[in-house]
């Protein structure tokens, strides 16, 4: 009997309609992979082993996946007696299920095209996030994609599917079965989900130093359930771990600053931050822009000419050309910046629970008599944002604090950040009115996916690339500063504008360093002197770096450093995904990974690529000691603000 022909045959007995299922679910991920490998094909490592590693391991996940999506339908024809069963209501139900199924793989291959556009790899637990926020996450999708007609084509292709599979779906309902052989058959298909869920491990399609190999081997499915349980990593289960003294004193040689007598033999981060200068009592504005990476400016080899005012400022002020971001998502950029400690494994701790009264920058502002607040131009509640920063020491504003009046325009990630920083500037003009020293950490939200701005401030029209959104920030942060200007509160103000993370992070290596670098200005004429800060600086230094600057004395618990005065040698920068941690220093990135995993490399900063080297274990276990107690001494509570 020919192949096809007894494959045939299967489809039409009482479990035909599983097996067609499972052909269906394994055939739309194939197709997907298929489709995902051409888009990346320039970044792919085109070699035999890699297009057997995809295809081999992939079709491993994509049988894992419909094992547990299959479940459902095995029970029902498991369950159900052959008179029903054999009945006009049982086919139709399984037509019905079968037009529901094909949406569905369809939808959600459609869907891992979008997610794989914006972030070059399989759902996450980014996609896991977006389950949470569907009004802002549909919202985006409705206005950067047009979703009517893909929904309509989504329809008609399901429709036209199921029109020619639905004889061989009656033929299935037509043989009669025994219950004790269904249930033979039935029990053993249900027992490949189980095997699936004890022995099948998510690493195994970690197989090859190209990040596109590994993702493109992973199943879309599959690594959303793994994410939906796992988007939390304990970093002593799944890291390589130093004795808790070791790592304390290993981080306690890097951290400047001076001991506090009788605390050498605690496991913390405390030490006395003290200057000799007067301190400046001055304002500060921290700008943190949405996905602004280096490479969009003017100032670092841009020819579009579309950051005029950022170049203009960068002109004026203390350009930093040597800085990396923490990670990949404005939570980390958060996170670095209020917290100023590396990035833990899994989900940022802005949306970790018990995550109040923590050591942060608008506490150490609000205890020297500042009014510290967090002014956001989308709903707070997105991200956790509003919870976190009014639990750890600052005021919080959001749209809802506008009228209609006085939004010229938004769409569904907020207002315009032209409406962004007018809402700004009355905030802290009810500060200084108040003779009250401010501290605002403003988070822009216009350089985002739809790109959608007002129309006529710039030569680029709304919602057509990500080089208008860009263009468009830009000029909302000119007129901030312009109209600024204009403040009595202006000259005593320092303003520091940086980006939260790279408006992309995809690449050919796990953790492409060019990916992470960005830009910050320090601006504040008649303080600050025009130059270029060209030494190594993590994103989790700049609030030390501004207290530095401050001459603030004060007890420190940050991981962060005040760069201007790190003697030399000691610069490094953390950078990561949600699981994979990478420590630079030197010319070097040591790379933590789950399953105990390092490995040291030398990157190219340019290109991101990145070449094996042997292991440098001073570095090895400088990255560990930093990684590992940030994680500790936030599980054990000793990471908090104490007044």
């Amino acid at each position: 009997m020919q192949p096809g022909l007894k494959i045939h045959n299967l489809l039409t007995k009482r479990f035909g309609a599983v097996l067609l299922a499972g052909i269906l679910s394994c055939g739309i991920s194939l197709m997907t992979r298929i489709v995902l490998l051409i888009n990346s094909a320039s970044s792919f490592d085109w070699s035999f082993s890699s297009l057997l590693k995809v295809f081999l391991i992939g079709l491993l996940y994509d049988v894992a996946a419909a094992s547990f999506a299959l479940i459902p339908l095995v029970i029902y024809i498991w369950v159900m007696p052959s008179k029903w069963y054999n009945s006009k209501t049982s086919r139709f139900l399984l037509l019905t299920y079968f037009f529901i199924v094909i949406a569905t793989l369809i939808f959600n291959a459609v869907s891992e095209w979008f997610f794989w556009e914006e972030f070059s790899v399989r759902y996450n637990f980014i996609a896991v996030d977006y389950l949470v926020y569907t009004t802002e996450v549909l919202g985006n999708i409705r206005q950067s994609y047009p979703i009517n007609s893909i929904l309509a084509g989504l329809f008609v292709l399901t429709a036209v599917l199921l029109y020619f599979l639905s004889p061989v779906i009656k033929k299935s309902t037509l043989p009669s079965m025994p219950f004790r052989q269904r249930s033979i058959i039935a029990l053993s298909i249900l027992i490949l989900p189980v095997l699936v869920y004890f022995c099948v491990s998510h690493k195994w399609k970690y197989q090859s130093d190209n990040q596109y190999v590994n993702e493109l081997s992973g199943n879309g499915m599959y690594d959303f359930g793994f994410a939906f349980w796992h988007n939390e990593l304990d970093y002593n289960t799944f890291y390589k771990t130093l004795p808790v003294k070791t790592a304390n004193a290993i981080l306690g040689a890097l951290l400047s600053g001076k001991k506090i007598p009788g605390r050498d033999n605690l496991i913390n981060t405390k030490r006395l931050i003290a200057s000799e200068a007067t301190e400046r009592k001055m304002n500060v504005v921290l700008i943190s822009v949405e996905s602004l990476s280096a490479e969009f400016l003017g100032s670092f080899g841009n020819s579009q000419k579309i950051t005029p005012q950022l170049d203009s400022l960068a002109s004026q002020g203390l350009l930093f050309t040597n800085l990396y971001a923490s990670g990949t998502r404005t939570v980390r950029g958060l996170e670095a910046l209020s917290l100023c400690i590396p990035p833990t494994p899994g989900q940022s701790i802005v949306k970790r629970q018990n995550n109040q009264g923590l050591f942060t920058l608008g506490n150490i502002f609000r205890s020297k008599g500042y009014d510290s607040r967090f002014i956001y131009g989308g709903y707070g509640y997105f991200d956790n944002m509003n919870e976190f920063f009014s639990q750890n020491g600052y005021n919080v504003t959001d749209r809802s604090s506008l009228t209609d009046k006085e939004i010229h325009y938004s769409n569904i990630w907020g207002v315009a950040d032209e409406d962004l920083f007018s809402l700004s500037i009355r905030e802290m003009d009810k500060d200084y009115s108040a003779g009250k020293p401010f501290f605002a950490h403003i988070m822009t939200v216009s350089n985002h996916r739809p790109y959608t701005y007002p129309e006529g401030r710039i030569d680029i029209p709304s919602h057509t690339s990500r080089e208008g959104a860009v263009k468009y920030t830009d000029y909302a942060i000119g007129k901030f500063i312009r109209e600024a200007k204009g403040k009595p509160w202006f000259s005593n103000t320092l303003f520091v504008i940086v980006a939260d993370h790279c408006a992309s992070s995809a690449g050919k290596v796990e953790l492409p360093v060019n990916k992470y670098h960005i830009p910050m200005i320090m601006y504040s004429p008649g303080h600050i002197a025009a130059g270029k800060f060209d030494r190594l600086t993590a994103q989790i230094d700049i609030g030390p770096t501004i207290l530095g600057w401050l001459n603030v004395n004060y007890t420190s618990k940050f991981f962060g450093q005040d760069v201007f005065k790190l003697p030399l040698g000691k610069e490094r920068a953390f950078i990561s995904t949600y699981q994979s941690l990478g420590y630079i220093k030197d010319g070097k990135l040591v790379i933590l990974d789950p399953n105990k995993k390092t490995a040291t490399y030398r990157p190219d900063f340019n290109t991101g690529n990145a070449v094996p080297i042997a292991e440098d274990q001073r570095l090895l276990q400088e990255g560990i000691a930093n990684y590992q107690m940030a994680s500790y001494l936030y599980q054990k509570g000793l990471y908090q603000f104490e007044k």
